[in-house]
């Protein structure tokens, strides 16, 4: 019980944080476009990721200017390359670190921002009937890259693998250090993932990705960000992480066309089997 009452208190605390510094919008990027799975990496091995997200038809330049209308360089047409390392702390707990990039042929290559998020999960011990972890992400953004500059985030994840189906829930909440959001209320960010195996190689499903504002009184339809993506997941290996999208986005307030590749590896220090455990952010056994 020791054990338990602490992560508890853990998880109590990063809600706490979020409520207790100033608020902001934090709007859907396209950096790492991914649905979390409630698992985490085991003790002794590291998961190499990388993000790669094309903007088919995303945010133009105003008028005049080589800016989009909030100060920020246009999506449209532009690679984002994401570089994600998870360390493995415990066989309940990870620390993982992102190094966000950019180009396009207006602004060239560019680094964007770093974050890091910590996170813990339910441990298999506790016989939950669904998987369930807690995430706290925190890190830097250039302005010319994202408004709010400094920003942090409390996600919790719930998951559950059911025959050949899988869903992932993720209710997402921000806030922001530094930036024209600060003054707004905790927004409210869902992801949701349904999937289904249709051999044992390959599951196919669909993600969702939203940024609806502020807690105490969700923005226009018309200015949420609303994110629709059919996907691909190629079960290789339990070393490997393969993941394939194309993403729509029906409001005016997101980029309309993204098209999503993620490709893992995990890497096993001293005697641990990486055969015996799941991948992260993927679903688990049954």
């Amino acid at each position: 019980m020791g054990g338990r009452g602490f992560w508890l208190r853990v998880m109590l605390l990063l809600a706490g944080a979020l409520v207790m510094v100033p608020a902001a919008a934090r709007a859907q990027d396209n950096y790492e476009i991914q649905v979390y799975g409630a698992d985490t990496v085991p003790a002794k091995n590291t998961m190499v990721e990388v993000h790669s997200n094309f903007t088919v038809d995303g945010s133009k330049a105003a008028p005049g200017s080589k800016y989009a209308v909030d100060g920020t360089y246009p999506t449209n047409h532009a690679e984002h390359e994401t570089l994600e390392i998870t360390q493995g702390v415990t066989n309940w707990s990870e620390v993982g670190f992102y190094v966000f990039t950019s180009a396009s042929q207006e602004t060239g290559y560019q680094w964007v921002g770093d974050h890091i998020r910590p996170r813990v999960r339910v441990p298999d011990s506790w016989k939950w009937p669904v998987g369930a972890s807690m995430s706290f992400e925190v890190g830097y953004q250039r302005a010319r890259f994202s408004p709010d500059t400094w920003t942090m985030e409390v996600r919790p994840i719930v998951d559950k693998q059911m025959g050949k189906w899988y869903w992932a829930f993720n209710p997402a909440l921000d806030r922001s250090f530094h930036g024209p959001g600060v003054s707004q209320g905790v927004t409210f960010s869902p992801n949701v993932k349904v999937s289904y195996d249709f051999t044992k190689k390959v599951t196919g499903g669909l993600e969702y990705y939203a940024a609806y504002g502020d807690l105490g009184g969700f923005d226009a339809l018309h200015d949420q960000q609303q994110q629709f993506f059919p996907s691909i997941d190629l079960n290789l290996s339990p070393k490997w992480e393969v993941n394939f999208g194309v993403g729509i986005g029906p409001t005016a307030a997101t980029d309309h066309w993204i098209v999503k590749a993620i490709v893992g590896r995990r890497f096993t220090f001293g005697h641990h089997d990486p055969e015996a455990h799941d991948t992260a952010e993927t679903k688990p056994k049954d």
